[in-house]
């Protein structure tokens, strides 16, 4: 058995900052609401015209990762890309990273896990890894969620919350059990499913139907989220993560070195740091910057804690998130 430790991260958001005051100009919001409910400043979307999709922004960030990992395009054995927002229906964008960063015929999948995406697929790869299938794994997350959000009034309440993004790590075989990727774990909620949601295009209400209604009421293509229900679960479903992690490697709260939380409300961030009785400098926190970013969150953030010196060798680091499925987990590393 091995264990499988981040060589290498990579990030890259668009250049393209939508403020606030921005929205304001687009619907009845104003820079004092969104940040009061959501802790949000500033988001990147994409351009219109721009090359960026989820599959080149998630390649962008996997040149970046691979070149600081000491390992070329060549030595990476298998790819995972996390989004809820792929190039396609289908195929999936992992394969279009195959194509784009001309990485060897390897195996590509994609997770379908939204907020909880990168964990989950740190979690697929950790055990591709472990079982000695595989070397180096490229694990991404990517999302363009400008292009398929509401941007009036109706929809405010979903589309000042999300900005575009990717980043990427690359996971590789250690023989040292003590380091890397200690454990992880994942858990599901399907009877809450249409809490936050897109119902369609989907195989029950397909292109053509929306098409021929033309019902300026039909809201089924954009996101839905019943915003009070699911904060009440995240609170919960983000500590159980958190303590589970903890327990199972025999790790305290004071153990924590630096928490990394999906960034979906900056409320609920703090929320949690309350309950653990975390100090600032133990929870890292960019949603003021880039909005949620859904699959990208924690490896934006991850890579940003690491390169501003925030994540040291032999720092215990928690990976958690909580999402549309709903869908939670955690990962606990040795960094």
């Amino acid at each position: 058995m091995y264990n499988s430790k981040i060589i290498g991260l990579g990030k890259y958001v668009p250049d393209h900052v939508v403020t606030n005051d921005d929205l304001s100009k687009m619907m009845d919001t104003s820079d004092e609401w969104i940040q009061e409910r959501t802790g949000i400043i500033e988001r990147r979307w994409i351009k219109e015209g721009s090359e960026d999709t989820s599959a080149v922004m998630g390649a962008k960030a996997a040149r970046i990762a691979i070149e600081r990992s000491g390992v070329t395009k060549d030595d990476i054995d298998f790819i995972v890309f996390a989004t809820l927002s792929p190039d396609y229906y289908f195929p999936g964008c992992g394969v279009q990273i195959q194509d784009l960063l001309d990485v060897p015929t390897v195996g590509a999948l994609d997770v379908r896990n939204q907020c909880s995406g990168f964990v989950y697929a740190v979690a697929v790869a950790d055990q591709f890894i472990k079982t000695g299938m595989y070397k180096n794994v490229l694990v991404i997350g990517a999302e363009y969620h400008s292009g398929g959000l509401e941007k009036t009034t109706r929809g405010r309440g979903v589309t000042v919350i999300f900005g575009d993004g990717a980043g990427a790590a690359v996971l590789s075989r250690t023989e040292d059990r003590t380091r890397g990727i200690l454990s992880s774990h994942l858990h599901s909620e399907g009877k809450y499913a249409e809490e936050l949601m897109v119902a369609g295009p989907s195989i029950k209400h397909w292109v053509p139907e929306i098409l021929e209604a033309n019902d300026p009421n039909d809201t089924s293509y954009y996101p839905y989220m019943n915003g009070t229900f699911v904060f009440k679960h995240a609170v919960v479903r983000f500590s159980e993560a958190i303590v589970e992690g903890l327990e199972a490697n025999n790790l305290k709260k004071e153990d924590i070195d630096m928490l990394i939380p999906h960034q979906a409300n900056l409320r609920i961030s703090q929320f949690i740091q309350k309950k653990f009785r975390l100090r600032d400098d133990q929870v890292y926190n960019n949603i003021q910057k880039y909005g949620n970013t859904t699959a990208a969150s924690v490896i934006i953030a991850l890579t940003e804690a690491w390169e501003e010196g925030k994540i040291n060798e032999g720092d215990n680091v928690v990976l958690a998130a909580f999402g549309s499925g709903f869908t939670w987990g955690s990962v606990i590393i040795k960094w």
